[in-house]
């Protein structure tokens, strides 16, 4: 995948001026912060919990997981991708020993290893490829939105495993990424490779668009969208053009702010309070950003990423930042410093995970998407899935908590 397969090419990037080959003022703060700091300022100790695999299609590139994301309980997974199927999974079946790894010491010599058709508790067949899921707000779990390589935006009843909404208003171009509102009456938001965002009411038949922009030119796709979880006015999208993008949903006329800093395509926006919001880009970098200003607080630099969508999610609770990386590698962030606390290898079990990122790598392989559970204080869980249809598990405790 060029972006979790193939057939999308970004648009053609300018020539990078002189003024932005220097360091920024940000930059370099942070780099005399940051000095000796790697690991250092680690609160958190990781562990590999489960891997879910499948001997039978372990390592084809249709497998690729392109999105996970948990359900409002946080105890249901949902996962898609190249292979034109949604899986779910319940928290027990991904951590059959969740308990015994929690209250004692875990390591990944000891990680569980689960089969694709174990673990799974349903599948959906659908008709593309996915490149987005999101939860209906107010279905208590029941509805699941996809948003696909056709340009179709489809909602699913996970009872009866049927769609029950579809709406096709970009062309046949490709949706990115789909979202919710968090507001009475909900909203859903599509961005897509048209280069338009639609906001459409999805308690009519095949949505009435509310509002339609476009963020920069047609050239432009636009990759993703996010409402404020918080329940704020401000929609926040990220495009090719390289920037980020900040709406107020009651009037989709023009953005009321904008996040310019990266390099090359902006491919993830997440909020991670109700001031800060978090872009990935195709130039290696993730960034944090004052909504009230459009300031850039703190570049994240570590993984790799130059080409594909890797993935971002963070753990609004811990103040935690994770990512995927194109060198087969999942990265954890922490606000607080531009490089990484935590760096695992996607390689066989027990030889790709440590603090330096291990060895046993497929050098051909990515981390393609990642997926916090938005629960606790003291513990975390992460998932990640691969370029090969691998989904890892891990769970993490504050180091103070396993002290005495």
């Amino acid at each position: 995948m060029n972006n979790f397969s193939s057939g999308f090419h970004f648009p053609a990037q300018q020539r990078i001026s002189e003024e932005e080959r220097e360091s920024t003022e940000e930059d370099k703060l942070q780099e005399e912060e940051g000095k000796g700091s790697e690991f250092n300022n680690c609160d958190w100790d990781f562990s590999l919990s489960t891997v879910v695999s499948s001997t039978a299609c372990r390592g084809a590139a249709s497998n690729t997981l392109g999105v996970i994301e948990f359900d409002p309980s946080n105890t249901v997974l949902a996962t898609g991708g190249i292979a034109r199927k949604i899986r779910g999974y319940s928290l027990k079946s991904l951590l059959p020993n969740y308990d015994n790894q929690i209250c004692g010491s875990s390591s990944d010599s000891m990680a569980d290893l689960i089969d694709h058709v174990d673990a799974c508790d349903y599948t959906i067949c659908t008709p593309a490829k996915l490149s987005s899921l999101r939860w209906r707000p107010g279905s208590d779990g029941r509805v699941l939105a996809s948003g696909d390589y056709d340009g179709v935006v489809t909602e699913y009843d996970l009872e009866t495993k049927l769609p029950i909404f579809e709406r096709d208003e970009h062309g046949g171009r490709r949706v990115w990424s789909v979202d919710y509102s968090h507001s009475d009456p909900v909203l859903g938001a599509s961005a897509s490779d048209d280069g338009t965002l639609q906001l459409w009411d999805p308690r009519h038949e095949g949505g009435n668009c509310v509002a339609s922009v476009q963020p920069s030119d047609a050239r432009n796709p636009v990759c993703c969208v996010e409402f404020d979880p918080f329940g704020g006015a401000l929609l926040a999208v990220g495009c090719a053009d390289r920037k980020a993008y900040g709406y107020d949903v009651r009037k989709m006329v023009s953005p009321v702010s904008v996040f310019d800093g990266h390099r090359k395509t902006v491919t993830y926006v997440r909020f991670l309070n109700g001031r800060t919001v978090v872009t990935a880009g195709t130039d290696g970098c993730l960034k944090l950003w004052d909504t009230e200003d459009s300031r850039a607080i703190r570049t994240y630099k570590g993984h790799a990423n130059s080409r594909s969508f890797v993935g971002l999610s963070v753990w609004r609770n811990g103040e935690l930042i994770g990512c995927g990386s194109e060198n087969n590698r999942v990265f954890v962030y922490d606000k607080r410093w531009g490089e990484p606390i935590w760096v695992h290898g996607f390689g066989e079990v027990g030889a790709g995970s440590s603090n330096s990122g291990g060895c046993g790598e497929d050098l051909g392989a990515f981390v393609s998407s990642v997926c916090w559970r938005q629960v606790g204080e003291e513990q975390c869980t992460l998932v990640a899935g691969g370029s090969d249809g691998v989904l890892q598990v891990f769970l993490g405790r504050r180091k103070s908590i396993l002290v005495g």
